[in-house]
């Protein structure tokens, strides 16, 4: 039987979540996980992968990293880690959640599949578009 647990983030799992997550500082991670602002998924007792999310103009919860270990990739727990975030979001009085994937990456087949739908794009010299995209939990 498989066991999937997923909570938020402590600060034992500082060290794990840190070995590979290397797109913040370890002073803005521990802050992150302060603020519970850190989701952490485990696979029958080991760790998958993890959520890390803040505020966009301060108001509008925006992940920042979805990311899950390659073997756990691909089965579903990028779903439930992304259902497990926004339900905890729309009970908190969110009506809407953002996000943001290159055009590159096949991140945004998985948002759109999950119900986000384009709302903007950001260009960066040297840099593939960056699609950001939204979900409404209403």
């Amino acid at each position: 039987m498989e066991i999937t647990m997923i909570r938020y983030a402590e600060e034992t799992d500082f060290e794990t979540v840190r070995k590979y997550d290397k797109h913040i500082s370890e002073t803005e991670l521990k802050n992150a996980i302060a603020l519970k602002r850190v989701l952490v998924l485990y696979q029958n007792g080991c760790f998958a992968g993890w959520l890390r999310f803040n505020l966009f103009w301060d108001e509008i919860p925006f992940v920042n990293m979805l990311y899950l270990l390659e073997e756990y990739r691909g089965q579903g727990y990028g779903g439930r880690l992304t259902a497990f975030w926004e339900k905890e979001m729309k009970d908190s009085g969110y009506g809407m959640v953002l996000t943001s994937t290159l055009s590159s990456e096949r991140a945004q087949l998985f948002y759109r599949k999950n119900g986000y739908v384009d709302c903007g794009s950001l260009l960066l010299p040297g840099e593939p578009l960056e699609i950001i995209l939204r979900k409404s939990l209403g």
